[in-house]
């Protein structure tokens, strides 16, 4: 009886160590990419106003690192679009500023969906590295 608890014993020990060992630990891939500054014209008004800002895109796999490499140009000109659609409001606070980042990531999405198709899609998140609006 001694004896059967002693190995129920070690064999609790040695159990989880032997699980721990058959486990591939997945590390997750961060990657940047980092697009030319923007300088573009904004708002509908007679009065002139400009932006100019540094982006960066963060990308959750080589595969889509790779796919906002190949595709940077047409990525550019949609966030050109983008930018030249806000009014004055949309650019002056912070929060819309957010709320223009979110909408620049998903046409980042958009795009690289298009291009390349469904997997490639794992844009994590875009950052304005600077932001000046005039």
């Amino acid at each position: 009886m001694w004896l059967k608890s002693v190995l129920i014993l070690l064999l609790s020990c040695w159990i989880p160590l032997l699980m721990a060992e058959g486990e591939e630990e997945v590390e997750d891939y961060v990657g940047y990419v980092e697009l030319k500054p923007f300088v573009a014209n904004f708002g509908g008004t007679t009065e002139l106003h400009f932006v100019k800002c540094e982006i960066t895109i963060q990308a959750g796999s080589l595969a889509t690192e790779q796919a906002l490499g190949d595709h940077i140009d047409a990525i550019r000109n949609d966030i050109l679009f983008l930018l030249m659609a806000q009014s004055e409001e949309s650019m002056s606070s912070i929060s819309a500023q957010k709320i223009l980042a979110k909408k620049a990531i998903l046409l980042v999405k958009q795009r690289l969906v298009e291009e390349v198709g469904e997997e490639a899609g794992d844009v994590d998140d875009l950052f304005f590295v600077s932001f000046v609006a005039q």
